[in-house]
């Protein structure tokens, strides 16, 4: 585990790995968990994250290249099963700056029929 083990104890996405908060699930093995976004932004919203506490990407290693990479292995497949089937987006947010809400990293695999807009505001 990462981090400050007791982030884990409180931590709504280690909630959600040890069953302790329902969650509408997409995938699940050893290393990840794929599960719908409670507040999409989008037709597909979905998440998929590490089942090992890792607060953020400054937090993550070669200890968990498996699981990382699984995650971008998985999201073409789990965007397409669930009806982004022209397109979707990655999104890693990491720190305050990154504007992080949960401290455990996560993905948020975004798509539907329509355009899913600008990937950033143009600063002038």
């Amino acid at each position: 585990m990462s981090g400050d083990p007791r982030a884990a104890e409180s931590c709504i996405f280690c909630r959600i790995v040890r069953g302790e908060i329902p969650a509408n699930k997409l995938h699940e093995d050893e290393d990840v968990l794929a599960f719908h976004d409670v507040r999409p932004q989008a037709p597909v919203h979905f998440l998929l994250i590490p089942k090992e506490h890792v607060a953020t990407l400054y937090d993550a290693g070669m200890a968990q290249h498996r699981a990382l990479g699984k995650m971008l292995a998985l999201a073409g497949d789990l965007a397409r099963k669930a009806g982004a089937e022209d397109g979707f987006r990655c999104i890693i947010n990491t720190g305050r700056v990154g504007h992080q809400e949960v401290y455990h990293v996560h993905m948020h695999v975004i798509g539907g029929p329509d355009p899913v807009g600008p990937m950033l505001l143009r600063r002038r």
